[in-house]
């Protein structure tokens, strides 16, 4: 079953789309077609995001293809992506 969605292939996070426990197999489809999984490695809200691959402290954070800010600490795969992990960063805008 499905309970995860992602956007562009760009992206290093999915949104659950049910409140999802610790330990439980998050999946999605990536816009190709192709389903990938990860076991969620905390409670993640609805609507919450979570790391569909490990994100380096200092890299970007892209949700439906748009850059949101920057891992404030490494982020595990399958780990909540929220707040307490994510640095906003104003984009300079011309």
């Amino acid at each position: 079953m499905r309970n995860a969605v992602i956007i562009s292939e760009n992206d290093n996070v999915a949104v659950a789309v049910e409140h999802v426990s610790r330990g439980t197999l998050l999946t999605w489809l990536t816009p190709d077609g192709t389903e990938h999984s990860v076991t969620a490695a905390g409670d993640i809200p609805i609507y919450h995001k979570f790391a569909v691959r490990d994100i380096a402290e200092g890299e970007k954070i892209v949700k439906y293809g748009e850059h949101i800010g920057e891992a404030g600490a490494p982020i595990r795969a399958g780990e909540h992506v929220h707040i307490h992990n994510v640095t906003s960063v104003r984009e300079k805008l011309v």
